[in-house]
């Protein structure tokens, strides 16, 4: 969400969504009002807006931080349905404690100084950080300048920083021995060209679950892509394509690190003739809305992000009303969702 789709929903100009948040004359009241009424219902609040009790009223405001990049959290990331969920459900369990949340996007680049800005914009009394993409470092120091802080779906144990993730070990380490006990032994992988803390962690599960099975995944079987497209992949066609022109044997099944991977690997398959589950089964990971409308449905591990949202909240309202200063790491359990993209083997 940003000032061009405010002005889309209002059928104004960009210049009078700016005027209107920033409380200056040019535009008729009934204007004004319509723009800030679309504002809190969006539950937006752009980055040089510093006066928050002006769109929001006065008190209780939560503020939900993005850092932006190339990579996984691109600057239109709430159109993803992964994170379009997780705003959904945080702003709900806002509501029901009285909370308004706002939301704020910087670029990860923006060095410290404006980073301090950044955060101590809007009068808000603590911040949901959205943590997908951020590194240790990068979480240290938001921690060092903001005390109110819950981190969400990313984890460093070291840090005393309280985080909310779900747990990719354990569901990386389901669809491993999912695959397993259905019968592979000739597995591969997807993973993403952007690496994370998220990826490494269903990596580690992964492979935790074959090892226990006496597999592995040799080179020649772990196949590279880029996690945000939903599209086909030339790319990865490419890689399968000069398997057969070697006539070498496609894996029997592949474990996608997210259901991006895994839509944008069946439609790349479809393309190119080989069908799933019959040639190839797929798995993916997160269970977004796309997973059910995908043929064939994607079997996938569910991420319980309602959970999530409401842990993070929760935990971000005892720290604000009850001074609560013991930081915790909230680890939330995933489940496996069967769908038709596996079968035996």
């Amino acid at each position: 969400m940003n000032m061009e789709d405010i002005a889309k929903i209002a059928n104004v100009s960009k210049a009078a969504v700016s005027l209107a948040l920033n409380n200056k004359p040019g535009i008729s009241a009934g204007t004004r009002e319509r723009i800030l009424t679309i504002v809190r219902d969006q539950g937006y609040l752009p980055k040089s807006m510093i006066k928050a009790d002006q769109v929001y009223g006065v008190g209780k405001t939560l503020r939900f931080i993005v850092f932006t990049k190339a990579g996984i959290v691109l600057e239109q990331y709430y159109k993803q349905p992964f994170f379009m969920e997780l705003i959904h459900y945080l702003e709900e369990r806002a509501r029901t404690h009285g909370y308004s949340l706002m939301f704020s996007t910087i670029n990860v680049q923006d060095d410290q100084r404006g980073v301090q800005q950044f955060l101590t914009e809007g009068n808000s009394k603590g911040i949901i950080l959205l943590g997908t993409n951020l590194g240790q470092d990068m979480i240290r120091q938001i921690a060092g300048m903001e005390t109110n802080l819950v981190v969400l779906d990313t984890c460093f144990e070291t840090l005393a920083v309280n985080f909310v993730v779900m747990n990719n070990v354990k569901g990386a380490y389901d669809a491993g021995s999912y695959l397993c006990d259905r019968g592979h032994e000739h597995i591969g992988y997807v993973q993403s060209d952007i690496r994370m803390y998220n990826f490494d962690m269903r990596r580690q599960g992964f492979m935790t679950a074959l090892t226990e099975h006496q597999l592995n995944i040799s080179d020649s079987n772990i196949f590279t892509v880029s996690p945000t497209l939903l599209s086909v992949q030339e790319e990865f066609k490419q890689q399968i394509q000069d398997r057969l022109n070697r006539n070498e044997s496609l894996p029997t099944a592949l474990f996608c690190e997210c259901d991006y991977i895994a839509i944008s690997v069946i439609k790349s398959l479809t393309e190119m003739g080989i069908r799933v589950p019959e040639d190839i089964s797929i798995i993916g990971f997160d269970n977004i809305s796309e997973a059910e409308v995908i043929t064939p449905e994607l079997t996938t591990i569910h991420v319980e992000k309602q959970v999530m949202a409401a842990h993070a909240v929760d935990k971000l309202i005892q720290i604000i009303e009850q001074d609560d200063k013991v930081k915790m790491k909230t680890i939330v359990d995933t489940t496996i969702i069967e769908r038709a993209s596996c079968r035996d083997f």
